[in-house]
């Protein structure tokens, strides 16, 4: 079973490994999914929806929301940021009952990055 949250944040990047408009500052804002795959607890949850709002926001949310993300993420393309993203709530979103699965990065309305526990995997 699957359980998911949206976020939204407001950022400034450049690309500096990419030539072509993006390489110049600009913003955006992005749009977030968590998903966690997992079995409901003796509560009946996945996870409440308050906490994993509550980890997201302390782990990501709060460090990205209207900041200058590459001085956090180097070269910060989707891509790399879905990496970030995972890095952060992994652990934190690791239960007995549950994983973190997937990972969405819009950078805009129509174009997104997907991060899957599977991509991990050889």
């Amino acid at each position: 079973m699957l359980l998911s949250r949206d976020f939204t944040f407001d950022a400034a990047h450049n690309l500096i490994n990419y030539h072509g408009k993006c390489e110049r500052l600009h913003g955006h804002t992005y749009k977030l999914r968590v998903v966690l795959e997992g079995r409901p607890d003796d509560e009946g949850m996945i996870m409440d929806f308050e906490e994993l709002k509550a980890i997201v926001n302390e782990r990501v949310i709060s460090k990205l929301d209207h900041s200058y993300i590459n001085d956090i993420i180097t070269q910060p393309s989707a891509e790399n940021i879905a990496l970030w993203v995972w890095g952060e709530l992994d652990g934190a979103l690791r239960r007995e009952n549950c994983g973190l699965y997937e990972v969405h990065v819009w950078e805009t309305a129509n174009s997104r990055v997907i991060l899957r526990a599977s991509d991990f995997r050889e």
